[in-house]
């Protein structure tokens, strides 16, 4: 190679063609002679290669790609032969496939058959079954990692992200992945296992299925619907017509719990043998990959561009694409300490709620409720609530903010079902003054006598008599007008009836 901004051997192995280059590094195509072989060498690029050793930082991704895909040996399996240095450059030299990404194909608006699609899947469980037998599970399994080449084979690539059993490369506060493709714990900042790959295998199935991903939008977006909804059954899509017997298999590795999913990928496969009601074979696709539009000339970045992780302070690790600046009305020392305050309940989805939350309220007291509202345990959200108290400065400290809500019932947080929360439609911020958004309680008000006899008065409208002892209850260990709203609003187990009560209380003098 003569181009100077290229070099022209890494180690021992020559380079002989560049292949793709992107926000982390370029992929080259070179050759070892010593074996005598062609290899695909990925590389960092030299800023990158830093002593940064955080958890989404490049360079640990890099290494701990080198270190998951090389315990692994499976056909299904992108093969990693070496990892080095050489002019300043970290590089991986792995096994050089001939073909093209899944993506490429549905990008493309091939459709695959019902023949087709449980063949592929059946490939790609194979393959994760071996890795997870390992003790690696990939975290990031997406079309754009899947390559379906030339000799009918599929083959599972980048395991940048990988989880080792052995090691902890996942901190509370990072989340890595492709947000369309992430299972809710990696959002919630929850433990996981190889379930989240049953996840992620789930998406391309419904992908295969349908053309496209379950949920789409912003990352934002994406986050609340991943969490929070199911998918529509590919069945029941305009223009998909897809058996029925896919929709009750697709679901299951599409499940919020973990523990509602396959167990295994061998478990996944099996309930697609079940469906298809027969042996499945797993090269049937190629007949209708060679239908599909050749791959344009323009060459296609090899390093993927997964999604960045995103750090505490709301600020993108390098090359990030994730999510918006905050505000610049608000002093980023607030947001800062929203954050820290939220996550200890959320997980690394607080950067982007209060991000969010930042843009639509005006002053502390408003962005503190708004918040609450995303967390759905009782409990956690009287403790958060009563964190926020002393931020926001209303001197009503929380004593035994753990005490619960009575015989609340409610799960959903404060707005009523949780569908008017961060990412809900409301008025515009600051509308309703001092009072906050509607379902939303002023931090700073003192908790009387006078506001507890008239919150008990809005109660019994909702619960009867019952209420003298429930608003008892929520007042017993509390000053904090917010948690005492909060406890007895979970009295009401109608999502509209509660909303309507939070209203009410938040208008109290």
């Amino acid at each position: 190679m003569s181009d100077k901004k290229h070099p022209v051997q890494l180690g021992k192995y020559r380079i002989t063609e560049v292949l793709g280059e992107g926000a982390m590094g370029v992929v080259y195509k070179g050759f070892d002679p010593d074996i005598q072989r062609t290899v695909a060498l990925k590389t960092i690029r030299t800023q990158l290669d830093s002593d940064d050793d955080s958890p989404g930082a490049p360079a640990s991704r890099f290494r701990n790609e080198a270190q998951a895909a090389g315990r692994l040996m499976h056909p299904g399996i992108v093969a990693v032969y070496d990892f080095g240095r050489d002019q300043s450059v970290a590089y991986i030299a792995m096994e050089f496939v001939e073909g093209r990404s899944l993506a490429s194909y549905l990008g493309a608006k091939v459709r695959f058959t019902d023949t087709d699609i449980p063949g592929i899947m059946s490939q790609l469980l194979d393959a994760l079954g071996h890795a997870h037998d390992k003790g690696v599970w990939h975290r990031d399994v997406k079309p754009a990692n899947i390559i379906m080449t030339t000799a009918g084979r599929l083959k599972v690539a980048d395991f940048g992200i990988a989880r080792i059993e052995s090691n902890n490369l996942t901190q509370t506060h990072y989340m890595v992945g492709t947000p369309s493709h992430m299972a809710p714990e990696q959002f919630l900042g929850k433990p996981m296992d190889r379930r989240v790959d049953i996840y992620g295998a789930g998406v391309v199935l419904y992908q295969l299925l349908t053309g496209r991903a379950p949920f789409a939008g912003t990352t934002e977006a994406l986050m609340y619907k991943v969490v929070n909804e199911m998918p529509q059954p590919p069945s029941t899509l305009d223009g998909v017509q897809r058996p029925g017997w896919f929709d009750g298999i697709v679901a299951r590795p599409l499940a919020k719990r973990p523990e509602d999913r396959f167990a295994t990928a061998e478990e996944f496969k099996q309930a697609l043998i079940d469906g298809a009601g027969q042996v499945l074979d797993d090269t049937s696709w190629e007949k209708t990959v060679m239908l599909a539009p050749p791959r344009a000339k323009a060459p296609q970045p090899l390093v993927s561009p997964t999604q960045a992780p995103v750090s505490l302070s709301g600020t993108p690790v390098p090359g990030s694409t994730a999510g918006s600046p905050p505000p610049s009305h608000w002093d980023k020392a607030q947001l800062s300490q929203a954050e820290l305050t939220l996550a200890r309940h959320v997980g690394p989805l607080a950067s982007v709620l209060v991000r969010r939350a930042a843009r639509e309220c005006s002053n502390l007291d408003e962005l503190y409720t708004r918040l609450a509202e995303q967390v759905s345990d009782p409990r956690a959200r009287d403790a958060f609530l009563g964190q926020a108290s002393l931020v926001t400065g209303g001197h009503h400290r929380t004593a035994g903010g753990t005490h619960g809500a009575g015989t609340g019932k409610g799960t959903k947080g404060s707005t009523g079902g949780g569908s008017l929360g961060i990412f809900g439609s409301r008025g515009s911020p600051g509308a309703q003054g001092s009072q906050g958004s509607a379902g939303a309680t002023t931090l700073g008000g003192p908790l009387t006598e006078a506001v507890v006899d008239k919150a008990q008065a809005l109660l019994a409208q909702h619960v009867g008599p019952i209420a003298k002892v429930l608003t008892k209850r929520a007042a017993t260990g509390t000053d904090s007008r917010a948690v005492f709203f909060n406890r007895i609003a979970e009295s009401v187990n109608d999502p509209t009836a509660r909303a309507r009560l939070l209203h009410e209380l938040s208008r109290l003098p």
